[in-house]
């Protein structure tokens, strides 16, 4: 499930936390990124259910992403359900934030 808020919308506070009604991890990406792959390693690896998005193919992502990161695209961002954000995470980040969340109820 995609987030429901899409640049052009009216609305002007576009956090993390106005996006936390979707159902899934999503994760913002290209498929010739080199964190990407890792990333997205590391959580098919740890049974992490995903929607997968790639920026390179979804314009509307990627200023969805700009708007997030104040007009910078990095990748990886990871967008959670309750609203928590990682952008760039080194896998021990990413370990960590998944130990933090417990059990998120999106195992595969």
């Amino acid at each position: 499930m995609r987030p429901a808020i899409r640049p052009g919308d009216e609305e002007t506070d576009l956090t993390a936390k106005n996006l936390s009604h979707h159902d899934a991890l999503v994760v913002y990406g290209t498929g010739w990124c080199p964190d990407v792959r890792r990333s997205r390693a590391l959580l098919d690896r740890a049974g992490i259910a995903y929607t997968y998005v790639d920026l390179d193919e979804d314009e509307a992502a990627t200023e969805l992403v700009r708007r997030l990161q104040r007009g910078r695209r990095r990748i990886p961002t990871l967008l959670w359900p309750d609203g928590s954000l990682l952008v760039e995470p080194t896998d021990d980040q990413l370990r960590a934030h998944l130990n933090s969340c417990g059990d998120i109820g999106t195992r595969r």
